[in-house]
């Protein structure tokens, strides 16, 4: 089958499509035919080198493979199936736990990383989703935002950012999104009481806030100066050119209380999949991608990730 791999470090050039074993469904597990994937900013750094003790302990040598979330149909199921669990031809939507490699035509994966596709939603569009989960265990998880509360969304355009955006709002909070000059009409269609231009607003212009959900990894200090007493702070991402000194102050922050930068590594369950799916029957949340680019173009889906400035997701689809 078909997989999007590569056998160097360096930039989107050193991607190519290739042919893997495809792979056959163990005891518990289904095989998913993929129809898209997302790409994350996570996969741009383990592709170019930045997180090699990560990716070094994820993929043991080359060639690496690429991916993380995925939607498709199941097409099998593995012997001693889950019961109960997904079976062929049902619509699905998932992520692989602590690897990479749903760039490929087909997946076997376990029924806990997996949960249905709301009906009608286009399996391709639906593929923007997944990391939305993200989101969801940063606002309503980890930070237990409030109706009525304050919240400020960093990267309010990207990929994890326009879920969290229509999930603050979804949640009762007056939602303030930080995002590029061209993308601050999008997230105020998607729910912002207020936008601001990233590259002309300093942490100081803006008003205090009850939670401030950061996407981008960069500032955690002056972004936390921002936060009211009893304020909670949410990262998924730091400082990839600043490694140790970026985790260092995250760690250091929790001697302060609830003031504390709480930072995690979304892990999506099936329990998190569907509360997703039922956002989405709801109306709360919906897709918004950007590009979608076939299999053989991935070298410039990355690229296009890597130059900014996208409204929502790239997508890759492979059928």
């Amino acid at each position: 089958m078909r997989a999007a791999l590569f056998d160097r470090y360096g930039p989107p050039d050193v991607l190519y499509v290739g042919t893997v074993p495809k792979p056959a469904p163990g005891p518990g597990e289904v095989l998913v035919r993929v129809h898209a994937t997302s790409v994350n900013g996570g996969e741009l750094h383990g592709r170019a080198g930045k997180m090699r003790p990560v990716t070094g302990l994820m993929q043991r040598g080359f060639p690496k493979r690429m991916g993380l979330d995925f939607t498709g149909e199941v097409v099998a199921v593995g012997p001693d199936p889950a019961e109960p669990g997904p079976r062929p031809g049902d619509r699905v939507w998932g992520a692989l736990d602590r690897t990479f490699g749903s760039v490929a035509e087909y997946l076997a994966v376990r029924p806990r990383h997996l949960s249905l596709v709301p009906e009608g939603l286009d399996l391709v569009a639906a593929s923007a989703l997944p990391v939305g989960t993200v989101a969801i265990t940063a606002l309503r998880d980890k930070a237990e935002l409030r109706p009525g509360e304050r919240l400020l969304v960093r990267g309010g355009s990207g990929g994890v950012g326009v879920t969290a955006v229509q999930l603050g709002r979804a949640l009762g909070a007056h939602v303030t999104a930080l995002a590029g000059a061209r993308n601050l009409d999008l997230v105020r269609d998607l729910g912002a009481h207020e936008a601001y231009d990233y590259a002309t607003t300093r942490p100081a212009d803006l008003p205090p806030f009850d939670v401030v959900m950061d996407t981008v990894g960069t500032d955690h200090a002056a972004y936390r100066r921002l936060l009211t007493p009893s304020g909670r702070m949410v990262a998924i991402a730091f400082d990839v050119n600043r490694i140790a000194a970026s985790l260092s102050y995250i760690a250091a922050s929790t001697l302060y209380g609830r003031r504390r930068v709480r930072f995690f590594s979304g892990r999506p369950t099936h329990r998190l999949l569907a509360d997703l799916t039922r956002y989405v029957q709801t109306g709360a949340i919906r897709p918004v991608v950007d590009t979608v680019f076939p299999l053989e173009e991935i070298a410039e889906a990355h690229r296009a990730l890597e130059a900014g400035g996208v409204s929502g997701k790239i997508i890759v689809r492979l059928v």
